[in-house]
């Protein structure tokens, strides 16, 4: 399965990637398991995040969300402006 990936504030800094295209492994199904996949092949940024948000396909989501082939994952930390 092939998804795209977008890291927004924060996460984008301190992964040095805005977004990545990547084949994901059978059993990775949810928000929740593709975090914690992506914390194991080296985005620790992903599990020290505080309060982190995500979104498939532009709709918010929880980690228990599903994902399928083309989706489009971001994940972006609180921010607040003015």
């Amino acid at each position: 399965m092939s998804i795209r990936i977008l890291y927004f504030a924060g996460l984008k800094e301190a992964l040095g990637l805005p977004s990545e295209t990547i084949e994901l492994p059978a059993g990775v199904l949810t928000v929740g398991s593709l975090r914690d996949w992506l914390v194991g092949q080296g985005r620790a940024a992903l599990a020290t995040a505080k309060n982190l948000r995500c979104a498939v396909n532009q709709d918010m989501a929880k980690l228990d969300a599903t994902i399928k082939d083309g989706d489009e994952v971001a994940f972006f930390p609180p921010v607040t402006g003015g």
